[in-house]
């Protein structure tokens, strides 16, 4: 299934790294920037994500707030979020309901791993819509946070 502009967002329950749910809902009336992540602790996911950390000002001034999600466990997500002392939730889509829900999985990864949340931006409005969605194939490849920013 691929998702597009236009579409309104699955909406998903996800335990953070603070063992917590969190659910798309709860964020009804902000606009949310949705990032799915192969791997924690990899060289372009902590790029990608402490480019999020860095520019957290823009987004916050923009009424968003930012979601990350990856397949890790929480326990690694916990270790990777303290690490890298990333100030957004971290989610664990462990069972890959999510990541699938949002076209954002890929069947076969490198070294033999299935599973894997593919590198994805989408961007929701406080309706539940998606107003902007990247699905990137090259896991090498990072989200155009620009045009994730023009979405806001």
């Amino acid at each position: 299934m691929t998702l597009k502009v236009g579409d309104v967002a699955p909406d998903f329950t996800l335990f953070s790294t603070e063992k917590k749910p969190v659910s798309l809902s709860d964020f009804k009336g902000k606009n949310v920037v949705l990032l799915f992540f192969p791997l924690a602790f990899t060289g372009v996911c902590t790029t990608e994500l402490c480019a999020m950390r860095d520019d957290i000002a823009t987004y916050s001034g923009l009424n968003a707030e930012v979601l990350a999600v990856s397949v890790d466990s929480l326990f690694t997500l916990e270790r990777f979020k303290e690490d890298q002392k990333l100030p957004f939730p971290l989610l664990s889509d462990f069972n890959k309901n999510v990541s699938d829900a949002y076209g954002s999985l890929y069947a076969d990864f490198v070294l033999g791993m299935k599973g894997v949340s593919k590198r994805s931006a989408f961007v929701i409005n406080g309706e539940g819509i998606l107003t902007y969605a990247e699905v990137l194939e090259d896991a090498g490849q990072v989200p155009d946070f620009d045009k994730v920013k023009a979405a806001l």
